[in-house]
């Protein structure tokens, strides 16, 4: 019986022995992996069935093969920690780019600067910052919640001076509106005066202290400039009515253009972009070659304008080439040495428009950084990036419009 337990034990021990050298060329190939991370969990899942698995060996072979088994651990370890060395070091080098751009935005929320032009321009840097700060990786996790709250006092600080510089403006613009709102009133009550010799003077006068008032708020500008425009207009009619008489001219020109109404009334378009939009040039100089219409009868410019718009809106064209035709033929009407005031009004509107125009997108772009790292699929920030495009086309519309008119006045 003991010989036979002893050749059993023999048995176990040279199993023991095939199965640990396995374990022993596996760790062999697991020295050579790139994956450290998961060579490593391998590891210990191999010293675990060492240990808790597979039995001793025979003396001879025990001290052997744990020495070669023990070798290969230490080389892994060895390997391992020279890995997470360099991802300290990168984690530290990220710790020390993030500091520098954080302080670089402590920086610009202490520059006090005094117009929305200067402002877009500090916007823009700490924005570019901001994405620096989200590329710069990760930082050691002991410091992150201290570096991400560091980073948001900083951009939250520079929000801070930001919305006092546009309260402050809000205030001017409130301060405005009642400037502007004093000299409507006042085009309203001179606008009905005959003595023009005494009140013409007075409402160019009003006219260019409108134009040193700066902005007013959204909501009340354009009421405020149509109701201001139409007083003056009202006013300069009919001072122009006033001096001039109707002519043979005008009268022949009037009837021309009553008698083209109804042959334009039948014009159909035949669904050729080119073709239809050459026509309708066509139409609108022939109606400009008759000439001018006495003021009185100046109604028939509004009924061809009505028809034209009709036809440009049966055009296949985008809603931006319409607008513009349509500009177009406006500011062609407007021509002429008598428009000349007109010609100024139109620049003074389109580039309050503008301003407008730009003053809002920059309140959206704005606003976008608010929603932090939110996905872009966030039903709020699509309806911001909506309104952000829609207000770069009017943008864009309204900056075409203010060239056409430079260039007309350029020719002029």
């Amino acid at each position: 019986m003991l010989h036979l337990d002893r050749e059993i034990r023999d048995l176990d021990f040279k199993h023991n022995l095939v199965q640990k050298l396995k374990i022993i060329e596996r760790v062999e190939e697991l020295v050579k992996e790139e994956d450290i991370n998961k060579s490593f969990r391998e590891l210990q899942d191999l010293h675990r069935i060492w240990k808790e698995d597979i039995g001793p060996v025979s003396r001879d072979n025990r001290e052997e093969i744990w020495n070669r088994f023990s070798e290969l651990t230490k080389q892994m370890h060895d390997k391992r920690e020279s890995l997470y060395e360099k991802l300290r070091e990168g984690e530290m080098a990220n710790l020390e780019k993030k500091k520098e751009l954080i302080a670089q935005i402590e920086v610009l929320a202490q520059e006090k600067v005094n117009s929305h032009a200067a402002w877009l321009a500090q916007i823009d840097k700490v924005e570019a910052l901001r994405n620096q700060f989200f590329a710069a990786g990760k930082v050691p996790s002991e410091v992150t919640d201290q570096t991400w709250t560091e980073f948001k006092n900083a951009v939250r600080s520079f929000n801070v001076l930001k919305n006092s510089f546009y309260k402050d403006i809000k205030k001017d613009q409130n301060d405005n509106l009642s400037k502007k709102q004093a000299l409507v009133a006042k085009a309203n009550e001179l606008k009905e005066s005959t003595d023009y010799a005494a009140t013409t003077p007075m409402f160019k006068q009003i006219q260019e202290e409108w134009k040193t008032i700066g902005h007013v708020p959204r909501k009340f500008s354009d009421k405020l400039w149509t109701e201001f425009r139409a007083a003056c207009n009202e006013y300069f009619e009919k001072l122009k009515e006033q001096k001039t008489e109707l002519n043979a001219e005008e009268v022949e020109a009037f009837d021309n253009k009553k008698a083209y109404l109804e042959t334009i009334k039948g014009f159909e378009l035949i669904g050729d972009h080119k073709t239809d939009l050459d026509a309708i040039k066509a139409h609108i100089e022939t109606w400009k070659g008759f000439g001018k219409v006495p003021f009185a009868r100046r109604h028939i410019e509004g009924k061809f304008n009505k028809i034209l718009d009709t036809l440009f809106e049966k055009l296949s064209a985008s809603k931006k080439d319409n607008e513009m035709a349509r500009y177009a033929n406006r500011i062609d009407n407007l021509s002429g040495a008598d428009n000349t005031r007109k010609l100024d009004n139109e620049k003074v509107f389109i580039m309050r428009k503008i301003d407008e125009v730009q003053s809002n997108l920059f309140q959206l772009e704005n606003n976008i950084q608010f929603f932090g790292r939110a996905k872009a699929d966030n039903p709020l920030v699509k309806e911001v990036l909506k309104n952000i495009e829609k207000e770069k086309e009017e943008l864009a519309t309204w900056k075409e419009k203010l060239k056409q008119l430079r260039n007309i006045k350029t020719e002029e």
